[in-house]
């Protein structure tokens, strides 16, 4: 018999559905919410409300696309943490309501377990062990992943996040949210050689990138007040420069993991993992080293439903089933070595 499981995502400011049947992704869909974009960042209590509006279309076209009725699917899955919890409360209601109504079992997803797990998305899978760079804004991590229910976080940041350094030096340069993506459109027209900055020494396999944060500050700081003009005229080659420097001390660690493990299967996810850059440098990294490379498609490396039901459907074939009592969480914990 076919199992068929809906999987909702409702983390941060993307609702999404998602229909997979037997380990295959039948449909995708995301509703987006700009409102954001006018406050410079996601304002909780604007996208819980945006998803109470958003997910029953989304999950309605989500079962018209993929062919499945309600009375066919065999589970439901959503993302229990991290994120925010109004946006996470608006998922796993709805999760918990439908589940109950149709008498069927109810699947907790990681949020960060999820995106590791989006690079099984697909023909061509990676074989354990596996090492997994997930860089989102808010986390930023390498992983150990001995099977796709088995993971263990062998290095994180300590402060902040990959996508909150693009995001941050975005808006030291004036560009508006979410400043990321832009980052990246003029890095492409831009020398990642022409302006320098430091590299954190760092021992182990942890992040910071506070201190990159800070010697941007000072820079532009600096080179405005000879030239007011500096930044306009410059974006592009810094731009570049800062995307240089973010892409190596992530891939930097990422090589050293790999030298301590021995591991190279090699893989990236997460929402800066659609980065032109760092999809770029990987594979030169993976050139040099011999690693086998894997990189989610564009669709899921950001906030998506499809990496839930990936998930869940390991989960549900371990049985990992959860009651109506389980409780979103905005900041639970993943697996540390």
């Amino acid at each position: 018999m076919s199992v068929k499981i809906l999987a909702i995502e409702s983390s941060c400011d993307e609702t999404s559905a998602s229909v997979l049947a037997d380990g295959k992704i039948l449909s995708n869909f995301i509703a987006n919410q700009t409102i954001h974009e006018q406050y410079g960042g996601v304002v909780p209590e604007l996208a819980s409300r945006a998803h109470q509006e958003n997910i029953v279309p989304v999950v309605d076209q989500a079962l018209k696309v993929a062919g499945v009725r309600k009375d066919e699917l065999n589970a439901i899955a959503f993302t229990q943490a991290p994120g925010l919890i109004g946006s996470l409360l608006v998922g796993s209601c709805f999760a918990k309501s439908m589940a109950l109504a149709l008498d069927i079992p109810l699947i907790a997803v990681h949020h960060m377990q999820a995106h590791v797990l989006a690079n099984f998305i697909g023909d061509e899978k990676p074989s354990f062990p596996f090492l997994c760079l997930t860089v989102s804004g808010g986390h930023t991590q390498i992983v150990r992943c001995d099977s796709p229910l088995q993971m263990k976080v062998i290095g994180e940041t300590l402060d902040d996040a990959a996508g909150e350094a693009f995001d941050k030096s975005a808006k030291l340069l004036g560009l508006p949210y979410p400043g990321g993506p832009l980052i990246d459109k003029y890095a492409r027209e831009g020398n990642p050689d022409r302006f320098k900055f430091p590299e954190p020494q760092i021992p182990g396999l942890n992040f910071s990138f506070s201190g990159l944060k800070t010697s941007i500050l000072y820079f532009l700081q600096e080179q405005q007040a000879k030239d007011p003009q500096f930044t306009e005229n410059n974006m592009a080659d810094i731009c570049a420069s800062i995307q240089h420097r973010i892409v190596s001390i992530l891939l930097n660690k990422l090589a050293k993991a790999s030298r301590e493990t021995g591991i190279k299967q090699i893989g990236i996810a997460g929402g800066v993992s659609a980065n032109s850059g760092l999809r770029t440098a990987l594979q030169q990294y993976g050139e040099k080293y011999g690693w086998k490379t894997y990189i989610p498609k564009f669709e899921y490396c950001t906030d998506n439903a499809a990496m839930i039901a990936m998930t869940a459907w390991y989960k549900y074939q371990a049985g990992e089933f959860v009651g109506l009592d389980a409780v979103p969480g905005a900041r639970a914990g993943f697996d540390h070595q």
